[in-house]
């Protein structure tokens, strides 16, 4: 199976993500426990792969997502401002005055240093996006009117309630009508998860949306996590782990998905904070292929680093470049996304390209 995707002169978007924007709060270097300021910035499982297939790649994209009409919200706005996604179809909830009925999600996020690994603490009960419900969005317009290439949404939002799975199924199948490919990434957070059902609650829901799903992501614990398949030694190293593991439980995610036209895992190994190894397996029409493995990779904040590789991947598709070309370029992307700090890529487009095949980091002058 491989991927047809709409002609750009067709659509309005090459991308269109569904998903919170949270506010993003930094301590820098220290803990959230001790600091007295912050760093403010946005971020998104979903939005930061828009965020980058615009800024970084020069693609048009949109957010679908909901923010309450106060000054905390229009912080986030000015924020995605920035980005240059176009946020017409963010929904603005009224504010109640102190946020009882709906309010903007805080991610307070250390970064992590040595043997103290990174840390989010998320802050996100009853946001206004996790309270949108079928029909709120018009996705005839999106989809039939203005039309879309891709669109990518995910585990993050369809966990944050159980009107969100709803959600994220109807634009799914809104999607799967007007021929736009689908890529959702498993992202699963077990915190997420906890108040409606648990990991079971997890599979459940994530193999309903399953199916309506071209390109599917993960890490090499959401794809056991998230849809129920076990990967053989996942508790090891995986620089001791025998790719065939991988390559054995994409068989088997094939086997029972087989809409799937593309599946892509990311590799970890987190050594410490600051050093991982990081790679990605890559599997379509019938073949798998791999992205170099980066060992004792520098990190400078972890988090985005899955959206990043996801970027690299859907941009390299949308470009109709190759699988091996996909694989290197989302993997590259990844890393270097991880080399600056917040959720979101700030390199260039020439920069990616550029470190694909670089063998070192020498100065460009």
């Amino acid at each position: 199976m491989s991927l047809s995707i709409k002609s750009a002169d067709d659509c309005r978007w090459d991308c269109l993500s569904l998903g919170e924007v949270m506010l993003r709060l930094d301590p820098g270097f220290g803990r959230v426990r001790t600091a007295r300021t912050f760093t403010a910035r946005e971020g998104g499982g979903e939005y930061n792969v828009s965020r980058a297939l615009r800024k970084v790649f020069g693609k048009r994209t949109a957010i679908v997502t909901a923010l309450v009409d106060n000054e905390v919200g229009h912080l986030v706005e000015d924020l995605m401002m920035t980005g240059g996604v176009d946020l017409r179809h963010v929904k603005w909830v009224p504010h109640d005055g102190i946020g009882r009925s709906a309010r903007v999600g805080l991610n307070f996020t250390e970064k992590g240093y040595g043997p103290r690994a990174a840390l989010g603490v998320s802050d996100r009960a009853n946001t206004a996006v996790s309270q949108l419900v079928p029909g709120d969005i018009d996705w005839h317009r999106i989809f039939e009117v203005e039309g879309v290439r891709w669109m990518h949404t995910g585990g993050i939002f369809a966990a944050l309630s159980e009107t969100t799975a709803e959600v994220a199924l109807e634009a799914m199948q809104a999607a799967k009508a007007a021929g736009t490919i689908i890529s959702y990434d498993l992202n699963y957070r077990a915190s997420l998860w906890q108040p409606h059902g648990g990991q079971p609650a997890a599979v459940e829901v994530n193999r309903r949306l399953a199916a309506y799903v071209d390109v599917m992501i993960g890490n090499e614990e959401d794809f056991s996590a998230a849809l129920g398949f076990e990967v053989e030694d996942l508790d090891q190293d995986i620089s001791k782990i025998d790719p065939s593991n991988f390559k054995a439980m994409i068989s088997d995610v094939i086997e029972a998905f087989p809409n799937f036209a593309v599946v892509a895992t990311t590799l970890r190994n987190a050594r410490t904070a600051g050093f991982n190894d990081w790679g990605a397996v890559l599997y379509t029409a019938g073949e798998f292929y791999e992205a170099r493995m980066r060992e004792n990779l520098e990190i400078y904040d972890r988090v985005g680093g899955g959206d990043g590789f996801a970027t690299g991947m859907i941009w390299s598709f949308l470009q109709d470049k190759s699988p091996e070309e996909a694989v290197e370029i989302g993997a590259t992307h990844g890393a270097l996304t991880m080399s600056t700090p917040g959720d979101t890529s700030m390199v260039t487009e020439a920069e990616v390209l550029r470190a694909v095949g670089a063998k070192s980091a020498r100065v460009v002058r």
